[in-house]
């Protein structure tokens, strides 16, 4: 089962789609939002904004809509909506917390590398309870270029001082994959609401079904170095 390189030194997570199960909740905001409005956002175009900041996002839902609504108040809109369903709906991923006891007996450091801004970040956090677990966030805001550019991966291993080549990435998204790859990360795909495409695939150590999955994978490299 040993799917990685080497004894990992560190783990980066990316948030949305991969801690949380927030991505069906982003996506039924924005179809919605857009239905009140008397517009369509296919499933498929929704699709294409994941793992992007919220600007490139909006951006490439204002192209599918061809200016005929403005979309920052489409946005504004599907935005309060989510809001709403997170108060209610917000899960974590099956197996988190299992893999943050176990990093920390272990004791390899760990962060969270996403496209999502710190004020959302903190705000997921203390809604279950896990603020005070994750000491290291590198979130938008805190570089110039979001993924699939590695600058946030290159940021959070430098704050860990690790080398990145010797940090696992755990993505759900192509553009996070693309971001962690593109800097010689060891990267976990863990697919949410889009499968890996050949390309993508061919960029992990391994694909996973689940958390649980990847710890096996966690445990098996370090029993096996």
């Amino acid at each position: 089962m040993n799917h990685l390189r080497f004894k990992p030194e560190a783990v980066l997570f990316d948030m949305d789609g991969l801690i949380f199960d927030t991505e069906a909740l982003y996506r039924d905001a924005v179809i919605k939002a857009a239905e009140e409005n008397g517009f369509n956002i296919p499933v498929s175009v929704y699709l294409e904004t994941i793992g992007l900041p919220s600007a490139s996002a909006r951006a490439l839902l204002g192209m599918h809509l061809s200016g005929e609504v403005a979309i920052d108040d489409l946005w504004k809109q599907a935005s309060d909506q989510f809001q709403t369903m997170v108060a209610t709906e917000l899960r974590l991923k099956p197996g988190l917390i299992e893999m943050l006891d176990w990093l920390e007996e272990v004791r390899l450091p760990w962060a969270i590398v996403t496209s999502s801004d710190r004020d959302t970040v903190l705000s997921h956090l203390l809604a279950v309870n896990l603020r005070d677990r994750f000491r290291h966030i590198v979130a938008h805001g805190d570089y110039t270029a979001a993924k699939p550019d590695p600058e946030p991966y290159l940021k959070a291993a430098s704050q860990l001082g690790i080398d990145p080549s010797r940090c696992v990435a755990l993505e759900d998204s192509r553009n996070g994959v693309l971001s962690a790859s593109r800097v010689g990360l060891m990267t976990i795909m863990v697919p949410d609401l889009v499968q890996p495409t050949p390309d993508t695939q061919c960029l992990c150590a391994y694909v996973a079904p689940d958390l649980h999955d990847v710890l096996a994978v966690l445990i098996d490299t370090l029993q096996a170095t």
